[in-house]
């Protein structure tokens, strides 16, 4: 249920969650105003009306003739320059006179997608964050159902990491291209990494909060969508539960979400908390670092499942390498990495107690950011830091601009299978 781009992927994957996306253009410009504040405006932890959630959203209801001006009638070809609306009316204006906007439209095949419509309102409607994308309004009126957001213009994460390219996508890409200059799909440096991480897990951390309390259930590089500047945001909120009240430690759910991404003991058990969000931002820090997906059926036999595979070299600092993208290659220094991979490992652990709170995971993901990036543009540069392996005598590949051959996926012989982590044999996972 991604916006933007990330919603014309997962449509055509098998794991859509209920909603056929229509786009809309970018200028490049992104929305400002409204999310530069934190604020959750006290979720009820009580189940509610679909006429109660509705009332009590902060959002904008269009009529859908206003939709279909703004998006010449959801016709495909509207990514190639409309979708706009004013800024204060929120009404439909002319191409280039106000703010661009994405439409998701709900298929209307199934009840599971309109609860997840519902589930969306209820929360971007009341949630604002920096790193929660931007929900405007939504459109309810006879069997139709949308949701207006604010358009990402570079996409999910998804498409950075993994080169995501369907003719759809392409046809955007074009426009993109224009409005940010240069290419589109550079691999993402480290130090871009590092920030869209930590973004995503303010974001996550943000929910967790006594303020929130929010499990957002399906923490994955597809529903974490990028600005022009390449700030992150995590949307689709379909999925997303209100977290345990009281006394009580978890909450108890039919297993949801996407495979490969979903913690142990959720899949076992049905318990839900928010030590499961972090598990799924353990494999997404996975996916970052080694530039491969959580699940890839493709990969050598042993390698499918990227969690088993990578978890017996992250602890290991001669064995790291055999794990992290080879396209970073001179652009950190090898304490970084083991920080890095060291952290990942932490929010993978099988027990759900010595997984570390989202707070914890922002702390050092903040002590591992680079100075001074500039904006998220991607220019190639190396990074110039200086670490303990400087003083050692290590020899630091990104310390001036001297490479180090480190081996590479090619060069490693194949690993014994590892042990993996329990499954249930009748869990039913939606995804």
């Amino acid at each position: 249920m991604g916006v933007c781009l990330s919603a014309q992927i997962k449509a055509e994957s098998p794991y859509n969650t209920g909603f056929n996306s229509k786009y809309v253009s970018t200028d490049g410009n992104d929305f400002g105003s409204t999310n530069d504040k934190v604020s959750a405006n006290s979720i009820p932890q009580t189940p509610r009306s679909e006429g109660e959630i509705l009332r009590s959203s902060n959002l904008k209801s269009f009529p859908l003739s206003e939709l279909k001006t703004a998006t010449r009638n959801f016709r495909p070809d509207s990514v190639l320059g409309e979708g706009w609306i004013d800024e204060n009316s929120l009404t439909a204006t002319k191409p280039g006179t106000g703010i661009v906007i994405a439409v998701k439209r709900l298929n209307q095949d199934g009840i599971q997608g309109h609860r997840e419509w519902l589930a969306e309102v209820n929360y971007l409607g009341q949630l604002s964050h920096p790193h929660l994308v931007r929900l405007i309004g939504f459109c309810l009126e006879d069997e139709h159902r949308l949701l207006v957001y604010e358009f990402m213009p570079r996409g999910s994460l998804e498409n950075h990491l993994f080169r995501i390219l369907t003719w759809e996508v392409c046809i955007t890409l074009a426009i993109c291209i224009v409005v940010t200059g240069g290419s589109y799909f550079q691999p993402l440096s480290w130090s871009l990494r590092l920030k869209v991480a930590l973004d995503a897990a303010k974001g996550l951390a943000f929910l967790h909060s006594a303020e929130a309390k929010v499990i957002y259930r399906d923490f994955k590089t597809s529903n974490i969508l990028l600005d022009s500047k390449y700030n992150a945001k995590l949307s689709d909120f379909g999925l997303a539960k209100d977290g345990p009240t009281g006394d009580k430690s978890h909450v108890s759910t039919r297993v949801m979400g996407t495979y490969g991404y979903a913690a142990p003991e959720y899949l076992a058990t049905g318990h839900l908390t928010a030590k499961s969000d972090v598990y799924s931002f353990g494999v997404v820090l996975l996916e970052m670092l080694s530039g491969k997906r959580a699940v890839d059926k493709n990969r050598p036999s042993g390698q499918h499942n990227l969690v088993e595979w990578a978890k017996p070299y992250l602890a290991n600092k001669r064995k790291i390498f055999r794990v992290l993208d080879t396209r970073l290659e001179g652009q950190y220094s090898t304490d970084d990495a083991c920080k890095l991979a060291t952290l990942a490992l932490r929010c993978l652990s099988i027990e759900s107690k010595f997984r570390p709170n989202m707070d914890e995971v922002v702390t050092t993901l903040e002590q591992l950011q680079v100075p001074n990036v500039n904006g998220g543009h991607q220019n190639g540069s190396r990074v110039r830091r200086r670490s303990a392996d400087v003083n050692r005598g290590y020899q630091n590949p990104s310390v001036n601009g001297s490479r180090v051959r480190r081996r590479s996926a090619d060069d490693i012989s194949p690993m014994e299978t590892p042990t993996a982590y329990p499954r249930p044999s009748a869990s039913p996972l939606y995804t």
